[in-house]
């Protein structure tokens, strides 16, 4: 049985209008997404910036109100408030934020600050949460005079380390990191990403690794993802997305991975210009009438894309023989 697994998850934010201030419309952030996690993966969830990736992970963690669906944890449906009580979901999803800074509440001390999910699950005694607190702080690579901080006084780099610490502090089974790097400079994404992969070697976590960025998803995730207008548009393992992706919104994605060999760059700028043109010419091919990607169909055991099952078929046909 997989760690967590999303059932057709729906986030619907209403609109109203008119004089009565009735709803008249909704804003579908998610509709109807399902997916799995195993215990100890890293599972990728990627599309560009609206895409519902975030509102996904928040609904997950529960910061987002489900509209329908069921995340289901431990065989129990927790979008029901008495069984996240009951099996202690609160402690055992932890969330990382995209913005460090934000996150972490400038009026509290470094130590308050982690010591906080310590201080509602774990209740220690002063000098055990301390000796907690201080070997959180050294996991992240972090000296002990940090305790007595604000994060203000802090690198980007250090205060997503520290949203790291607060995260591991009870031992959580799955952590939801919202674009954990994206604001940060490239060496400092290595460094915060090697602790990421440390942590969850050492403690055995799962990771929903929502991100923009498919090279540093390519580093993070073993299966992935692939998110546009609130639905999944393509799932599969590394390999079906890197090697072959199906729909026109993944092929645009990829082609916008910089290239940093000087020699391809003119092949790589042709390459992105054909995908953008072919995404802009044949949209009514891989979305419907209204503009939504359709449902999901399988292609292979692992490889789910969002297109009529026909087209996806001859697609996949077609990726093969280029292949071989």
């Amino acid at each position: 049985m997989s760690l967590i697994e999303i059932h057709n998850l729906k986030v619907h934010y209403p609109i109203r209008s008119g004089f009565w201030n009735r709803v008249t419309d909704s804003v579908k952030a998610v509709d109807g997404i399902s997916f799995n996690i195993e215990a100890g993966e890293t599972y990728g969830l990627v599309g560009e910036s609206g895409s519902g990736k975030s509102t996904t992970g928040k609904s997950v963690v529960g910061l987002e109100k489900v509209t329908s669906g069921q995340i289901i944890y431990q065989g129990q449906d927790i979008t029901q408030p008495a069984n996240r009580r009951r099996l202690h979901y609160n402690r055992d999803v932890q969330m990382i934020f995209q913005d460090s800074l934000s996150s972490l509440n400038p009026r509290k001390r470094i130590e308050d600050i982690i010591a906080e999910p310590l201080r509602n699950f774990e209740h220690l005694s002063k000098d055990d949460e301390k000796l907690r607190v201080l070997q959180l702080l050294d996991i992240v690579g972090l000296d002990a005079d940090a305790l007595y901080k604000y994060p203000h006084q802090f690198s980007g780099g250090q205060r997503q380390r520290i949203g790291v610490a607060r995260a591991v502090a009870t031992n959580p089974k799955l952590i939801i990191a919202d674009e954990p790097v994206s604001a940060l400079d490239l060496s400092v994404q290595a460094q915060v990403l090697n602790f990421m992969k440390r942590i969850q070697q050492e403690f055995g976590i799962s990771y929903l690794f929502i991100s923009h960025d498919l090279g540093v998803v390519r580093h993070m995730c073993n299966n992935i993802a692939i998110m546009h207008k609130g639905r999944l548009v393509e799932l599969g393992t590394r390999d079906d997305i890197y090697h072959h992706p199906l729909h026109i919104y993944t092929k645009r994605l990829l082609a916008a991975i910089p290239e940093t060999n000087v020699n391809q760059r003119a092949a790589h700028r042709a390459t992105r210009q054909a995908v953008e043109q072919a995404y802009q010419d044949q949209q009514a091919r891989y979305y419907d009438a209204d503009g939504a990607p359709f449902p999901l169909v399988a292609v292979s055991p692992t490889h789910f894309v969002a297109l009529p099952a026909d087209f996806a078929q001859s697609l996949a046909h077609a990726e093969q023989e280029v292949q071989a």
